[in-house]
């Protein structure tokens, strides 16, 4: 009859099985879906932006360029994407960039449906949908939810700067994932209103 209780309370409690603990190394870490778009030829793609480079000399009145880091449209509607890197938990945006953002958005607002998004980043992992950033939207932008201070306010840069500042604390953090709902929203809405 022991033998029996035993053999019981063994089966009950798994004694039998040995527990592995798995290396966490050998764990499953989530990963996002394969990229949608790939650059096929690396090396191309990074001639043809060192050629854009060149445009612009020693000796001409104009100067600067930026570009526009990601561009959405459908159906008429647009999604504008716009990524900077933090330092010191801030993130520069050039006068002249979110001037032509803001013109930009304006003008595409009065004729269809146009969202721009700033987005500060880490060393960021697009494959990682848990990947954190910070987010904030041209409208909160525009109606000053996002002070717009072009003197370091914590006193780290010397003088007023031809840039504005945006602190972390300002925008709004989300991960890679909510991110990607963010814009397939979008796309969504687009469907339905456009003709």
């Amino acid at each position: 009859m022991v033998e029996k209780t035993k053999d019981l309370i063994d089966v009950f409690y798994d004694k039998e099985k040995v527990i592995k603990n798995t290396p966490i190394s050998e764990q499953t870490i989530k990963k996002s879906a394969k990229a949608k778009y790939q650059i096929f030829d690396e090396a191309e793609f990074t001639r043809g932006r060192e050629i854009l480079g060149d445009l612009i000399v020693h000796g001409m009145i104009a100067s600067g360029g930026t570009d526009i880091d990601w561009l959405i449209e459908h159906n008429g509607g647009f999604v504008i994407l716009e990524f900077k890197g933090f330092h010191n938990d801030k993130i520069n945006i050039a006068k002249g960039q979110i001037i032509a953002y803001e013109k930009l958005h304006e003008k595409l607002n009065q004729a269809t449906k146009c969202y721009l998004y700033i987005i500060g980043c880490d060393d960021v992992d697009f494959l990682d949908p848990d990947s954190t950033v910070w987010i904030f939207e041209m409208k909160q932008w525009k109606t000053g939810a996002i002070p717009k201070n072009t003197i370091d306010i914590y006193g780290e840069d010397v003088g007023k700067q031809n840039k504005f500042i945006v602190y972390r604390e300002y925008m709004e953090e989300i991960n890679i994932e909510k991110l990607r709902e963010i814009i397939d929203s979008h796309w969504k809405e687009f469907e339905r209103i456009m003709p």
